[in-house]
């Protein structure tokens, strides 16, 4: 199956938690239906991306990477290869190769977002259809810098940096998931 179909089909099956994300859902199948190459970074104006929140066993904190373009605090996550065999497999290589890690992502994304991303490429309206997933990270495994960040850093769940209204969603939802005996 291709990228695009792996992502028509995990979006076709993914129950929205809330009226918003189910909207965005529809967005993302309406643009990957009439995108054909929406799943790579070429697509303009918007193509799909990949990212992982990471937990602590106890979903106390959270793993955030110091993206260094963005100068910015954020889950894993970047762009869909195309030796990726599916949108999955590009969240968990995108979360190995940021944190260090060796991780089991949960295979039911947790949360949707459509974001402005005004550092990918020459124009300010490209966004980033980003499909989110979450892992609980091995107890002792110690995490590590990438080539793409300035710092990787636990943060207490309440208590995180740069904490816009999309990341502080993630992690409610991330935990609530965890909650109801996810991941």
């Amino acid at each position: 199956m291709s990228l695009r179909g792996d992502a028509l089909a995990l979006l076709a099956s993914w129950p929205a938690p809330t009226p918003a994300q189910e909207a965005l859902r529809a967005q993302y199948v309406d643009y990957l239906t009439a995108h054909s190459s929406g799943v790579f970074r070429e697509d303009r104006p918007h193509h799909v991306t990949a990212s992982t929140l990471v937990l602590s066993t106890d979903a106390s904190s959270v793993l955030l990477t110091l993206h260094a373009k963005a100068q910015r605090w954020f889950q894993f996550g970047g762009h869909l290869e195309p030796d990726d065999p599916s949108v999955l497999g590009a969240a968990s290589r995108e979360a190995r190769e940021e944190s260090g890690l060796l991780l089991a992502l949960d295979p039911v994304p947790v949360q949707l977002s459509d974001h402005e991303v005004p550092f990918c490429g020459e124009t300010a309206d490209v966004h980033h259809l980003d499909i989110r997933f979450v892992a609980i990270a091995p107890a002792g495994d110690l995490p590590a810098v990438s080539e793409e960040s300035l710092d990787v850093r636990w943060w207490p769940a309440d208590a995180l940096p740069d904490p816009d209204a999309d990341l502080v969603e993630l992690v409610a939802l991330a935990r609530g998931r965890l909650e109801l005996g996810g991941c």
